[in-house]
Order: C-alpha cells, then sequence, then structure tokens
C-alpha cells in the first residue's frame, strides 16, 4: 500500500513537471525562467524561425555563461540536430562522417554521417536576434573585456530592445571606459525610438559630450532621419566635436612628432659626436644601430634559456650590453681603419659604406636574412588614452630614455677629463695635442662613444621595429640630416634638429604623404644650408672658424 501511495506520487509529479513544461514552452516568461538549460538547447532544433526566437529569449534568460558560444555556433552553422533523438549537438566535418561534440560540456559524441544529422537553419532576422542574445549575455559578464566588447556591439547594432538591459548595466558598472560607451549607445538607442523630443535633445547632447569620433560618426549616421527640429542641435553637435577633434589632431600631430623625435635624437646623437670631433663621415653608423638591435636580440634569447624569471627586466641588461659591444666595435674600426684616414673625407666615407656593408653581410651570415622579433616586457606593452588620441608605452619610454642618455651625454661632456678632452679636440686639434692631450686616444674614446650610443638606438628601435640586417639603412640619411641641420658637433643643436624635422614630419604626412614629406623636409634642409652652412647652432674655435 505504501509503495502504491509512492508511485502514485512519482507519477503526479512527473505529470505536473510535464505540465510546467509545456506551459512554459508555450508561454515565453515561464519558460525563460526554465531551470533545464539542456532542455532549452534542445529546443533550437524545434519547431520554425519564431519558436528558436522563443528558445533563445528564454537561454538568455537563465544567465548561463555557457549560452553565449552555442548562440555564437547557431549563428555559424556548426549546430545541428541529431535525428534518432532531436537531440541538438555541435558539428565538424571530420573525414567522411561529422565528429558530434556536446555543446554544453564540450564532451565529444562519436561521429556521424550526414544523413543522421540536421543543421539547425537561421535566417538574416534570427542572425540580428542572436547578436542581440549574446549582448545581453555578456554585456553583464564579470569579464571587462567582454562587457566591452557587448557594450561596444550594442552600440554598433542600436537594437531599441536592449535599451531596458543597457540601464541595468549602466547602474552597475564600475569601469569609467565601459560606461562611456553605455552612454553612448544607449543615446543612439534613444535617438532611433519614439522617445519624446526632449529625451531626444538630451540624448544629442549625450552624444556631443563624448566628443570623439565614435561620436561624431553616429551623429553624421543620424542626421537624415532625424526630425527637423532636431537637426540643428544634431548639425552645431557635429561642428562642435569637429573644432574639439582638429585641436586633438594638432596633440596628436605633436606626440607623434615627438615620438619621431626621440629615435631620431637616438640615432644622430652618436653621430654628431663623431662628425664634430673628428670630422669623419661614417656611413657605417646605421650599422652600429642594427648591431645594438642585434645584441638585445642575443641577450632576451640568452636570458629566455637560463632566467626566464628576469624577461621582464632584460632592457636593463641590454643597455649596457648594447653599449659595450657596440663601442668596442667602434674602437676597433677607428683604430684600424680610420686613423689611417684622418684628412681624406672622400676615402673615409668610401672606407665606411665598405665597412657597413661588411657588418650586414656578417649578421646575415650569422643570424640569417630572415627579421628577428624582439618580445618588449609587459611595462612597454599596449597603449593608453589621452584625450581623444591613444598613445602607445614603448614610444613614450623611448622618448623618456632619449632624453635621459641625451642627460647623461652632457653630464659626460662636461663633467669629465674625456669630455674636457673631447671639447679641446673639437675647437682646436693642434692647440689640444701640444698641450698634451693624446689625440689619438680621444679619437677612439670618441668613436667609440658614439658608436656605443648608436647601439643603444638600436636597443630602443628592437622594440618598435623588427630586427633585421638592413634596421640601420633607414635612419643614417635622417640622421646626417639633424646633425648638419643643428650644427655640426653641437648636442643641443642635435636636439633642437631632431624635434624640428620629427615634428615638421608628422605635420607634413598627412597631406603630402610619409614619402613626399621626407622629400620636402630633404628639400627645406638643402635651402637652409645654403644660407647657414654650419647650421643653426654652430660651434665656435680657432680651428673651426679657421
Amino acid at each position: 500500500m505504501q509503495c502504491d501511495r509512492r508511485l502514485n506520487e512519482q507519477m503526479a509529479s512527473r505529470f505536473f513537471r510535464l505540465i510546467a513544461f509545456l506551459i512554459a514552452f508555450a508561454v515565453q516568461p515561464a519558460y525563460a525562467q526554465m531551470g533545464d538549460v539542456a532542455a532549452m538547447v534542445d529546443a533550437l532544433g524545434q519547431g520554425g524561425f519564431p519558436d528558436r526566437e522563443k528558445a533563445i529569449a528564454a537561454l538568455v534568460a537563465t544567465g548561463d555563461l555557457r549560452v553565449p558560444p552555442i548562440l555564437e555556433a547557431l549563428s555559424d552553422g556548426t549546430l545541428y540536430v541529431r535525428k534518432s533523438d532531436s537531440k541538438v549537438i555541435l558539428s565538424v566535418k571530420s573525414g567522411g562522417d561529422f565528429a558530434l561534440t556536446d555543446p554544453l560540456d564540450g564532451s565529444s559524441m562519436g561521429s556521424l554521417p550526414s544523413a543522421e544529422i540536421e543543421k539547425i537553419k537561421v535566417n538574416n532576422g534570427l542572425r540580428t536576434k542572436i547578436r542581440t542574445a549574446i549582448g545581453t549575455m555578456t554585456l553583464l559578464s564579470p569579464d571587462r573585456d567582454i562587457r566591452m566588447s557587448a557594450a561596444e556591439s550594442i552600440l554598433k547594432n542600436a537594437d531599441p530592445s536592449m535599451l531596458e538591459l543597457l540601464d541595468k548595466a549602466l547602474a552597475a558598472e564600475t569601469d569609467p571606459q565601459i560606461k562611456t560607451t553605455m552612454e553612448l549607445a544607449r543615446a543612439v538607442i534613444v535617438l532611433k525610438t519614439d522617445a519624446p523630443i526632449d529625451a531626444k535633445r538630451a540624448a544629442v547632447d549625450t552624444i556631443v559630450s563624448h566628443g570623439n569620433r565614435a561620436a561624431q560618426t553616429v551623429l553624421v549616421n543620424t542626421l537624415p532621419s532625424a526630425p527637423e527640429d532636431l537637426k540643428p542641435l544634431i548639425q552645431s553637435g557635429i561642428s562642435s566635436i569637429g573644432n574639439s577633434l582638429a585641436l586633438w589632431d594638432v596633440v596628436q600631430n605633436l606626440l607623434y612628432g615627438l615620438s619621431l623625435s626621440s629615435v631620431l635624437l637616438l640615432a644622430a646623437i652618436g653621430l654628431a659626436i663623431t662628425f664634430g670631433v673628428m670630422g669623419v663621415i661614417n656611413m657605417a653608423h646605421g650599422e652600429m644601430v642594427m648591431l645594438g638591435a642585434y645584441t638585445t636580440y642575443v641577450v632576451q634569447n640568452v636570458m629566455q634559456q637560463l632566467a626566464p624569471g628576469l624577461m621582464e627586466y632584460s632592457l636593463v641588461f641590454a643597455v649596457p650590453a648594447a653599449f659595450l659591444f657596440t663601442g668596442l666595435v667602434g674602437v676597433g674600426i677607428e683604430r684600424s681603419v680610420i686613423r689611417w684616414l684622418y684628412g681624406r673625407p672622400l676615402e673615409t666615407l668610401l672606407a665606411t659604406w665598405g665597412i657597413s656593408l661588411i657588418l650586414q653581410q656578417a649578421v646575415r651570415s650569422v643570424f640569417g636574412p630572415t627579421n628577428k622579433l624582439v618580445t618588449p616586457p609587459a611595462w612597454m606593452s599596449g597603449t593608453f588614452d589621452v584625450g581623444n588620441i591613444s598613445f602607445t608605452w614603448n614610444r613614450l619610454w623611448i622618448i623618456v630614455f632619449a632624453i635621459a642618455v641625451f642627460a647623461a651625454l652632457q653630464i659626460i661632456l662636461k663633467r669629465t677629463s674625456l669630455g674636457l678632452q673631447m671639447r679641446a679636440v673639437t675647437a682646436n686639434r693642434r692647440m689640444a695635442s701640444s698641450m698634451g692631450i693624446r689625440t689619438p686616444f680621444v679619437d677612439a674614446m670618441t668613436f667609440g662613444l658614439g658608436s656605443g650610443i648608436a647601439g643603444m638606438a638600436g636597443v630602443a628601435l628592437s622594440q618598435i621595429d623588427n630586427v633585421s640586417p638592413n634596421l640601420g639603412q633607414g635612419y643614417i640619411i635622417d640622421s646626417f640630416m639633424v646633425v648638419v641641420f643643428g650644427g655640426v658637433g653641437n648636442l643641443w643643436g642635435t636636439l633642437v634638429g631632431a624635434v624640428t624635422l620629427g615634428v615638421a614630419n608628422k605635420f607634413l604626412e598627412p597631406y603630402a604623404g610619409a614619402v613626399l614629406a621626407k622629400i620636402a623636409i630633404l628639400v627645406l634642409i638643402i635651402l637652409f644650408i645654403q644660407r647657414r652652412p654650419r647650421g643653426l647652432f654652430a660651434l665656435k674655435g680657432r680651428a673651426i672658424e679657421a
């Protein structure tokens, strides 16, 4: 008797659950609260497109983080129904059959021929619903990147059905960047609805307050279909944002110009020393930059094998290593070749050009002709926002590094005995020699110092460019232009020349293009040198004046 009672209770319980399931399937709000996600997934393969819309809405209401990948698979056409039991599965063709996977847990479900499964069909309208559904699921995700992607997707699609959910997400959002994107998306959606004119005016004001290119694009796209009462306000907002963006473009060109200037300064400052003190036209200076970049590559590979935990600090070891290695190479070149060619500029030019070819071929023989990639540390990766522009961390650190190198070089020249001797040789070589200064030693140390600084420039360039045997060739002409324009041997002139040429180049590029901008700058420098052959800041000294 007791067994019969239990059996009757179980049958009644199953009957009521069946009735509840049928009611939930027919009525969307009740169905959306059903806890059986697997049954909801299987419902995607039943009925027509309206039934699939109901099933999608129900899956979204569960908040289950496994749902978005399933909906993406549905949109991509990789969701199938197994004909034998109407089970929804993920399917990928593998050989002659299809490999089956459970869409919820990813477990393998064997394989079947194509005749045993049927693809779940979707149309364009359903794909739109799926995109909106995925946005709904991800907008409240605990993962910041997922929420940001969802907010951008809603901004792009501007589905009015997302307005209520967007308001909830805005109330809970704490990340300023995501919240800004959500506010912009909400304003765009309001403009697409039948909201009162005051609400639409407030939405336009919200969009204008963002003042970025995305806001300007939104207003431009909204203007043709906007009510006549709203068009003057939208047009005024477009003009206001345009004026603001024009100012930010100036700031952007200035920042990018300073970034280019820092690279030019690092590449040219060593050449300014050797050219100014020794009067040597060193065509192998670019190869010193290249050797510094390869030194960085070698140091990083050695640390990867011996001390992978210190990879974030690889540049701390690469900078002195590049300075010492390229400095020693420079001293070797000066002692073996250049010291025999002083006073013969044409022979020096040809000799250093030949050395540059030898160094390039040597590097190709050791490392191969392909480009090498140096991985920047985490603190030099990514970007940061400055108003309406983005700037990379590696460019910022290169600017800081260039300033530090320039300051250190100034201290060496002003506060050390070697610097005093270098300045004496620059001013009057014969007089310095007669005063007991060993000019051959000063020449060797000067060439080594200039080459070492070029090697440090290679360390910086390895963070923003691929390391290749031809790396230095792209900077040798620019380096000579900076040195000649600023004044041969004058470090402050080199700094001013690098900043002037770098900023001017970035301001000309938007109008003339990269190639024509460089040609225009070269022509301007030629015209300038005709009027001031010694550059902006000419060194003074008896030997120079003579």
